[in-house]
């Protein structure tokens, strides 16, 4: 998969709104409709483009307490480890990650005891042999 710049200039669009108009997208990168519609299904079928989300506003899950846990896995338990982290709708986020830790999940809760229960629950899971929580404070910013 080749990425120019000018589908970098795309993405970083994309990214900051994922339901921008075709014409608005266009006009912000002074290019055709046609040329912008052609590049974006160009890197969908290329699988640059993977699929599209939604991003909630802070506001909306105000009070949640959010978590970076850092996660220890036995040897040879990392795809049963994932699948069951996967299967919590807590854990908005896996990483597999280099350093002392296997994985860094970002978990999101409604309550400080609600993040204790989801902590315990990951450090429950088979294949699990340490847990580290960090709690979010805040977010300077998110792409």
């Amino acid at each position: 998969m080749k990425i120019t710049d000018e589908d970098q200039q795309l993405l970083s669009v994309l990214r900051e709104n994922a339901r921008a108009s075709t014409a608005e997208i266009a006009r912000r990168l002074k290019l055709s409709r046609t040329t912008v519609h052609s590049r974006i299904e160009r890197l969908e079928r290329q699988g640059v483009i993977d699929g599209y989300t939604v991003r909630v506003h802070d506001e909306a899950e105000r009070g949640h307490i959010r978590a970076h846990i850092m996660i220890t896995v036995l040897p040879k338990q990392m795809a049963a480890v994932v699948a069951a982290l996967h299967a919590m709708p807590e854990v908005r986020a896996l990483h597999s990650v280099s350093g002392p830790f296997d994985l860094v999940a970002l978990g999101v809760a409604p309550s400080v005891a609600a993040m204790d229960e989801l902590t315990d629950r990951i450090g429950g899971i088979d294949g699990v042999e340490r847990t580290t929580s960090s709690i979010v404070l805040s977010a300077k910013f998110e792409r």
